[in-house]
C-alpha cells in the first residue's frame, strides 16, 4: 500500500502542475512553483503559464454498479475524445496526453474495473469479461451524457472499444489505434503462452502465466522491450503497475481476462465487419518495436478501411512513454482533418 500512497501523492504533484513536460518551458515554471520558494514578483509569469495548461481532474462516477474513476481534461462542450487504456496499466499512461489534447477537446480516460482506482464492490459479482468491461464503459459515457466521442483504443482498450463502437456506431466519430489490435495477423510471438493458456487452461498454464508476466520484471518488460533507450522510460508508469498487480485478488482477475481475451480473436471478423460498414476514419499509430502487436496488424486495417491512416513510431508496446508529443501532435492533426 505504501507504493500506492506514495503514486498518488505524486500523481496529484502532477495534475497541480497541469502535467506539463518537466522539459517545457511551462512544466519548469509549474514544478519550481511547487517545489520551490517563489518572489512576489516571479508569480505573475508562472500563474500566466499555469492558465496555458489545461487542468486535469480526477473524478469517480457510479456506472453498472461500479465507481469507474476518470480522469478529465478540457471544456464540457468541446468535442470529445475517450481515452481507454490496456494492460496492466490504467489511466495513469494518459498523464502526457491529456493535457496535450484538452486545449482543443474534452478528454475522458476511464480506469477500467480490475485496473488503476476504480472500485468494484464485492457484492457486485462482476464478472471479469471483455463484454462485461465494455458494458461498463458504455453504462459509463452515458452516466457522463457522452452521446459523440472519437475513441483512443491501446491494448485491452482496443476490443473494449471495439465492442463500444459496434453497439453505438452513430456515436463514434473517429478511432485512433495506438497498438490496439483487431486482426489475426497483429498478433505477435509475445502471445505464445496464453495461447497455450487458451488451448489448456490448465491450473498449470495459468501457474506459468503469474509467475512469468504478472510480476515487477513481467511489467517492467513490456514497458521497455523495443524501446531504444529502456532508461528513458519514466519508472512511475511501470512501478505502479506492480503495485496495482499486487492488491490482493487481482493477479486472479488478470489471469481471467487472459484466459477470456480468446473471445476477442473470435470477434475479430466482427469487428472487421463494423469497419466495412460503419467506415470511421481510423489512424493507426504503432509502436513497430511491440513484441505483443505487430506491425501487420496496423496495416491490416487498410483491407476493411482503404483510407486509413497508419504510422509507425521507433519504441515499444507503450509508445506514449516515449513518443507522446509525436502521439498527440498526429492525433490532432487527423481529427481536424476528420
Amino acid at each position: 500500500m505504501a507504493y500506492i500512497e506514495f503514486f498518488l501523492l505524486w500523481n496529484e504533484l502532477c495534475l497541480a502542475a497541469s502535467c506539463v513536460h518537466k522539459d517545457s518551458p511551462e512544466g519548469e515554471n509549474l514544478m519550481s512553483a511547487v517545489t520551490s520558494q517563489t518572489s512576489p514578483k516571479a508569480m505573475p509569469d508562472r500563474a500566466d503559464s499555469r492558465s496555458k495548461v489545461p487542468l486535469t481532474s480526477v473524478h469517480k462516477i457510479e456506472a453498472d454498479g461500479v465507481q469507474v474513476f476518470y480522469r478529465a481534461a478540457g471544456e464540457v462542450n468541446a468535442p470529445v475524445i475517450l481515452l481507454l487504456h490496456g494492460f496492466p496499466t490504467s489511466s495513469f499512461m494518459f498523464r502526457e496526453l491529456i493535457p496535450r489534447l484538452a486545449d482543443q477537446y474534452r478528454v475522458i480516460a476511464p480506469d477500467l474495473p480490475g485496473f488503476g482506482f476504480t472500485d468494484v464492490p464485492h457484492e457486485r459479482n462482476y464478472p471479469y469479461t471483455f463484454d462485461q468491461l465494455a458494458t461498463t464503459v458504455d453504462a459509463c459515457t452515458q452516466a457522463l451524457k457522452l452521446d459523440r466521442y472519437a475513441i483512443y483504443v491501446f491494448d485491452y482498450g482496443a476490443p473494449t472499444g471495439f465492442r463500444l463502437a459496434m453497439t453505438h456506431p452513430e456515436r463514434v466519430t473517429a478511432i485512433v489505434s495506438q497498438n490496439g489490435n483487431a486482426y489475426e495477423e497483429g498478433l505477435g510471438d509475445a502471445w505464445g503462452p496464453i495461447r497455450t493458456y487458451w488451448a489448456a487452461p490448465t491450473a498449470e498454464n495459468r501457474a506459468i502465466l503469474r509467475q512469468s508476466i504478472l510480476t515487477a520484471g513481467g511489467t517492467r518488460w513490456q514497458y521497455t522491450e523495443g524501446v531504444t533507450n529502456p532508461e528513458s522510460v519514466p519508472p512511475e508508469s511501470y512501478t505502479l503497475d506492480t503495485a496495482l498487480l499486487e492488491r490482493p485478488g487481482n493477479k486472479e482477475i488478470q489471469l481471467d481476462l487472459f484466459l477470456d481475451y480468446a473471445s476477442n480473436v473470435r470477434l475479430y471478423p466482427k469487428f472487421q465487419e463494423y469497419f466495412r460498414q460503419s467506415k470511421p476514419p481510423l489512424l493507426a499509430i504503432w509502436g513497430k518495436n511491440d513484441p505483443f502487436f505487430i506491425p501487420a496488424g496496423a496495416e491490416a486495417f487498410k483491407k476493411d478501411l482503404p483510407h486509413a491512416q497508419v504510422q509507425f513510431l521507433d519504441t515499444g508496446h507503450f509508445a506514449l512513454e516515449t513518443h507522446a508529443v509525436e502521439i498527440a501532435a498526429a492525433i490532432k492533426e487527423f481529427l481536424a482533418a476528420n
